[in-house]
């Protein structure tokens, strides 16, 4: 039985190749491999096998680092149990005087004891700053090594060092067997933060998240559909190096070494603008805007790639915004307090998880 006919539609060779390819030139041989678009259903059981991972490295690795940093490991004193109360919380946990008097008044409580009731049961769902360290130590971790990972799978392939190379001989470009543990891991990793947001504590920018992991996952999964994993893993070396420095700049500030974090939060700052709005837009856009058309004949699929290239180079104008926002109110007040990339709708290649730069200090106490 033949496949139905949208099917054959959405796989149209014209829509996802160059004019004069078809998807029997990019099938595997004994000899050459291809990327094959059902190798990317292995990363979504992977990812079942990071989140075991991660759990075992935050239980067994950070979390008593951040221990023997002195940070607290007891979670917040519940809220006593209210089913009156428990019910308006999960309907919304902001509470309005009126409803506050309402609620006295049905739980036969003070208005004093309603608002302190409601102050602890947030903070009862509110993550540890043990909780977040080792989160944030986990996510430090990954990036570190995926980057040098990288780096060293790319060393010494031409594209690397001449980026022409993403686009001579395009589509017909093997995928070298580092190359392919290299986008397998990765989107393993965010089909992971995709998944683990309905398990872990819900923040308040849970659905941006959520649209950023899936749309950083679509992204990749289109490289690898139209064999354009060269370019891919330019981008994803670029876009891991500077979250790096992000993530130790947290974990320096959940254990309060506030010195250290407003340097590594500088050093931070100034990668992220070489890599992002210099070395992004110049080297990597630059080709796939004026370089690949003059070598490959364009297609649709292409356009639709490009196109979401060029987006996040508009996010990472909007995002250099608020960091040199950081930037400012650190030396007027003596140190970093916020990093609000983690407010805004994010879509980029990096993980940019629902944590960011805060005033911890007070948090610190609480724990």
């Amino acid at each position: 039985m033949g496949e139905p006919h949208w099917v054959n539609s959405f796989w149209d060779d014209e829509l996802w190749l160059p004019p004069n390819v078809t998807w029997k030139d990019l099938e595997s041989t004994e000899i050459v491999q291809y990327a094959n678009f059902y190798d990317l259903w292995l990363p979504i059981p992977a990812a079942f096998i990071v989140m075991s991972l991660r759990i075992l490295i935050e239980r067994y690795i950070f979390r008593p680092f951040g221990v023997h940093l002195g940070l607290r490991p007891h979670r917040h004193r519940p809220a006593p149990p209210n089913s009156i109360l428990e019910r308006q919380f999960h309907k919304s946990p902001r509470v309005s005087h009126d409803d506050i008097t309402v609620l006295a008044t049905q739980a036969k409580m003070s208005t004093r004891q309603i608002e302190r009731w409601f102050r602890k049961r947030v903070a009862q769902d509110r993550p540890t700053t043990l909780e977040k360290f080792a989160e944030t130590g986990w996510r430090w971790l990954y990036y570190s090594f995926m980057f040098v990972y990288g780096l060293v799978c790319l060393w010494d392939k031409p594209w690397l060092w001449d980026i022409r190379h993403c686009w001579f001989h395009y589509p017909r470009h093997p995928v070298p067997q580092g190359v392919w543990w290299y986008y397998m891991v990765e989107l393993s990793f965010y089909w992971s933060l995709a998944i683990s947001q309905f398990f872990d504590v819900k923040r308040k920018d849970f659905w941006e998240m959520f649209i950023h992991h899936a749309i950083t996952i679509l992204l990749m999964s289109m490289s690898w559909t139209c064999n354009l994993t060269r370019v891919g893993t330019l981008v994803l070396v670029i876009h891991d190096c500077a979250d790096i420095l992000l993530e130790a700049a947290k974990m320096c500030k959940y254990t309060n070494y506030q010195t250290l974090c407003d340097i590594i939060f500088g050093c931070f700052a100034v990668t992220w603008i070489v890599t992002r709005l210099g070395v992004y837009p110049s080297w990597i856009l630059y080709s796939t805007t004026i370089d690949a058309p003059q070598i490959v004949e364009m297609f649709p699929a292409y356009y639709l790639f490009n196109g979401l290239l060029s987006m996040l180079l508009v996010l990472h104008v909007i995002w250099t915004y608020f960091i040199l926002k950081i930037l400012y109110k650190a030396f007027h007040t003596g140190k970093t307090e916020k990093d609000t990339r983690s407010d805004s709708s994010a879509i980029t290649l990096s993980s940019n998880p629902s944590s960011s730069l805060e005033g911890e200090e007070n948090h610190n106490k609480q724990d």
